[in-house]
C-alpha cells in the first residue's frame, strides 16, 4: 500500500504529470496470502482436536460422540465436513502473489493477483469459522457425556449459550 509502483500521465503540452495510479497490490497481495496461511492452521489444529473428541481410541467418549450409533452417525459426518474444509484451505492457501500472467497484449508484464489472494483469503477464514464451529458443538456434545462432571465456570457459561442455539 506505499509502493512506488505507478502509471504516470505525462502531458509534455503542458508540463505536468499525473500520477494515474499506484494500484500494485504485491505487499497486500503477500500479506493477504500469508493471512490465509496463518489462519488456516486455526481449522487444522481445530479438527485434529475434533479428532480426538469423536475417536473412542483417543478419548473415553463413545464413537462420533452418539451415545446408540447405527443409523444415527452422530459427529461422523460432522468431521468429514471439518476435513473437507481444512483439505480445501491446504489448496486455497498456495500463494496468489506468486502467480502473474502478462496481459493487454504484452504490455502488462506484472500483476499482484492481490484481488484472488483477498477472495481466497476471505474463503479460508469462512471455513476456518465453519470448522471451529463444527469444534465447539461437538466439544458441548462430549461435555454431556461427561456429566454430571462440571468443567470450568467459563466453559459452563459457553455450554449454556451454545445449548440455548443448538439442543
Amino acid at each position: 500500500m506505499n509502493s512506488a509502483t505507478d502509471n504516470p500521465i505525462v502531458f509534455p503540452e503542458r508540463g505536468e504529470i499525473l500520477s494515474g495510479g499506484n494500484f500494485h497490490g504485491e505487499y497486500p497481495a503477500k500479506v493477504l496470502d500469508y493471512l490465509a496461511i496463518a489462519v488456516h492452521e486455526l481449522a487444522s489444529m481445530s479438527e485434529r482436536r475434533l479428532e480426538r473428541l469423536v475417536n473412542p481410541a483417543y478419548s473415553e467418549l463413545p464413537a462420533f460422540l452418539v451415545k446408540d450409533g447405527g443409523l444415527n452417525s452422530g459427529f461422523m459426518v460432522a468431521h468429514c465436513t471439518a476435513a473437507s474444509l481444512v483439505s480445501e484451505n491446504k489448496v486455497l492457501t498456495h500463494p496468489s502473489s506468486v502467480d502473474s500472467l502478462s496481459t493487454s497484449a504484452g504490455t502488462e508484464d506484472h500483476v499482484s493477483m492481490g484481488g484472488f489472494a483477498a477472495r481466497k483469503a476471505l474463503q479460508v477464514v469462512e471455513h476456518v469459522e465453519q470448522v471451529i464451529a463444527i469444534e465447539l458443538l461437538a466439544a458441548c456434545q462430549g461435555i454431556e457425556f461427561l456429566r454430571p462432571l462440571q468443567t470450568t465456570e467459563p466453559l459452563e457459561a459457553l455450554h449454556k449459550l451454545v445449548r440455548s442455539h443448538v439442543k
